[in-house]
């Protein structure tokens, strides 16, 4: 990985320079300008953009590998995130930072639907206040949630996400609307936006949080929606008539 950050040049060098004081900002490790856990995060960061051109660098990326710098070296935390994002470990995460974010786009369809199958009154009153969740779900996909809620929330999720995949990422967001549901079916366009980029402590406190994921059965649904975008992919387009 050193030779990565050392003799090669990344394009996203400047970009990544100015995010890392945006990474963690509240974190001991990652406070100091220019410090211990800055350098390690610019170091992950570099080499990943220049080991993956295609992807390279994108400013959500920068919570993923700041988790993982908590935990490990940085060649380890380098190498665990080319596994992640190559699907070494579970479904491939490089769809959530490649141009276009297709994979962010996917998931959010998902969600969407989702939400209005288990929860077809506030899916309602999202339609009626123009609510999609492009608007505030995208974070908790592109960051697994190491952005979105309490460190300790965080921690707990990741656990699960290493162990288990993308469909906690589902849970966990059905479950803090699901908290939230007669709450947030009462607000109006401003406050509802408000009230999803600001959840209640309670409902963020991983042992409240974690067990009401739990209880959302989301896993054979999501395999029947990406069956059928693979389905809609592999099928052929209709010949044009002359």
């Amino acid at each position: 990985m050193l030779q990565l950050v050392i003799y090669e040049t990344s394009a996203s060098e400047l970009d990544i320079i100015r995010d890392i004081s945006r990474t963690f900002p509240s974190h001991v490790f990652f406070q100091k300008r220019h410090g211990p856990g800055q350098r390690s995060l610019y170091n992950v960061l570099k080499a990943y953009s220049v080991y993956d051109r295609d992807v390279g660098y994108v400013q959500g990326m920068g919570f993923v590998a700041g988790l993982l710098l908590l935990y490990m070296s940085e060649e380890d935390a380098f190498w665990l995130l080319v596994a992640l994002l190559k699907g070494a470990v579970h479904s491939p995460m490089e769809g959530l930072y490649q141009a276009g974010l297709p994979l962010v786009q996917q998931y959010l369809l998902q969600f969407d639907q989702l939400l209005r199958e288990l929860m077809p009154k506030l899916g309602e009153h999202f339609t009626q206040e123009m609510i999609n969740p492009s608007m505030y779900a995208s974070q908790w996909f592109i960051t697994v949630f190491s952005y979105s809620v309490p460190f300790p929330s965080a921690l707990r999720i990741w656990d699960v996400f290493l162990a288990e995949g993308v469909n906690i990422v589902f849970k966990v967001g059905l479950a803090l609307l699901k908290y939230c549901h007669d709450d947030l079916l009462k607000l109006p366009f401003e406050e509802l936006m408000h009230a999803l980029r600001n959840f209640p402590e309670d409902a963020m406190d991983p042992d409240t949080l974690l067990p009401l994921a739990y209880s959302i059965k989301v896993s054979k649904r999501l395999e029947e929606m990406n069956q059928d975008s693979e389905r809609a992919v592999a099928k052929p387009a209709n010949p044009v008539q002359l």
